[in-house]
């Protein structure tokens, strides 16, 4: 009896879960919407949600490739940044969280070729505002970015920002 009892429980709570996260958008005459229901979007607990993305600041140290694999992980990649606004939206959530701005890796690298500048997103690479005197590729190999917009050797451990589409 107590299993069938834990059963029906288990089984009311997915069902109230599932329908928590759903809501049904309004009928329009002429429109066939007989099966219209919308998940609602929104970040997972912990994340920051931005212009249709989300955000999570990492604070445990790693290498860019393995924040990147990190990243991977939780469905996203480091994140790559696309205005002003959204660097500053960041910069604040980073702040926050730590009360201090420290060194943060984010998605731009150009180890495959020297200047030419990628994020690991896939999406254009269109950076503007580079820290002064930036990108340098200091004493060669600093081909990976930090939030601060500066280049920055690859393997060194830092906390990361991750990104994926609400």
């Amino acid at each position: 009896m107590k299993m069938l009892t834990v059963s029906l429980l288990v089984c009311a709570m997915m069902a109230l879960t599932r329908a928590a996260g759903e809501y049904c958008s309004e009928l329009r005459p002429g429109k066939d919407q007989s099966h219209a229901i919308k998940r609602a979007a929104s970040c997972p607990s912990g994340w920051t949600a931005y212009n249709g993305r989300c955000f999570l600041y990492v604070p445990t140290e790693m290498t860019w490739a393995d924040a990147e694999k990190n990243c991977l992980y939780h469905g996203g990649n480091l994140a790559s940044v696309h205005s002003f606004e959204e660097h500053h939206v960041i910069q604040s959530m980073i702040l926050k969280l730590t009360h201090a701005y420290p060194l943060t890796w984010i998605g731009g690298s150009d180890a495959q070729q020297e200047g030419t500048w990628f994020w690991s997103d896939g999406t254009a690479f269109r950076l503007q505002y580079w820290a002064p005197g930036q990108p340098n590729n200091l004493g060669s190999g600093q081909h990976c970015l930090l939030m601060n917009f500066g280049d920055h050797h690859c393997s060194y451990r830092k906390a990361s920002v991750c990104a994926k589409k609400q």
